[in-house]
């Protein structure tokens, strides 16, 4: 999964046998959706999209494509310890779906004693070393006028989201949260599309699956991977496992919560946490949330 050193070349490029995405009809809200963020992204001479497989920066990619050209856009990845081996497979075959050609930059956020010391804002420092590294690294080399990432606007309404303080230091676009697209507008776009990310679960760093002010390890990040990965060959489509020493949390939609306790899947998941190399597995009735960690520190800081 992990890169041993920094690379600028692209790894995935359109072909003639793979028909890409960018250029298909869409009509009525998608194609007004359409519209807006192109009226975002404005004339750009060749734009760098910070691209993680997710359908944000997905969707983000393919209407950059649209608006400037599939020649004039450039998917890029950070690659790191905290990127989980089925996200980067998966985000490497939706950049070929899509048209445009991958770049792969090796990320070292976890080189960083304010990173490793996993506050709230350690997604500050990870966005920070990203866009750093696409400045360094890509920008001149491909010739690179703008950079953009795939805030939506509903993101950009939470108080929790420390990365895009790094974005506007950067002065990162964000497309998606100015023309006002919210996650089941982007959704719509994709499905629109046929992206096959179009309803992938949401799936942020390992890191996030550690509580803040435990420090982030790579020992860590490893043990988190391989139980997310078990238990997805167990059935589970969407989930987290977070990271309480010996204890992993697991997390669940509702649906799934009676299914995983069942006398056919208990043991085989108390095997698949303890081969991670933890020795509870304990699950979460709350069911999967999204920013566990983060929301309350933020919101009590308020």
């Amino acid at each position: 999964m992990r890169s041993s050193s920094n690379t600028t070349a692209p790894v995935g490029e359109a072909t003639s046998e793979v028909a890409p995405v960018w250029d298909r009809p869409l009509d009525g809200a998608t194609a007004r959706a359409a519209r807006k963020v192109a009226a975002a992204i404005g004339s750009q001479g060749r734009l760098g999209v910070a691209f993680s497989g997710g359908v944000d920066s997905s969707v983000l990619l393919a209407l950059a494509a649209r608006t400037v050209g599939p020649g004039s856009t450039l998917a890029i990845l950070g690659v790191s310890s905290s990127l989980a081996t089925d996200e980067h497979r998966a985000a490497r075959a939706v950049a070929a779906d899509i048209g445009v050609p991958l770049v792969e930059i090796v990320t070292r956020e976890a080189d960083n004693a304010a990173y490793r010391a996993n506050g709230p804002d350690r997604c500050f420092y990870c966005k920070d070393e990203l866009f750093t590294r696409i400045a360094d690294e890509v920008a001149d080399q491909f010739g690179l006028t703008a950079v953009a990432y795939g805030e939506n606007a509903d993101d950009a309404a939470r108080p929790d989201r420390p990365g895009s303080r790094a974005a506007t230091n950067h002065r990162v676009l964000r497309p998606l949260a100015d023309a006002g697209l919210t996650k089941v507008d982007v959704r719509a776009v994709a499905r629109a599309l046929g992206l096959a990310c179009a309803d992938k679960p949401a799936a942020p760093c390992l890191a996030s699956r550690i509580p803040h002010f435990e420090e982030v390890t790579p020992e860590k990040l490893i043990q988190v991977e391989a139980a997310e990965s078990a238990l997805r060959a167990l059935g589970f489509a969407e989930l987290r496992v977070r990271h309480h020493g010996d204890v992993a949390r697991i997390e669940l939609p509702a649906d799934d919560l009676v299914r995983a306790v069942g006398e056919d899947l208990r043991a085989r998941i108390q095997q698949a946490i303890r081969a991670a190399g933890f020795r509870f597995a304990a699950l979460d009735v709350a069911g999967i949330q999204s920013g566990a960690f983060t929301l309350p520190l933020v919101l009590a800081d308020g």
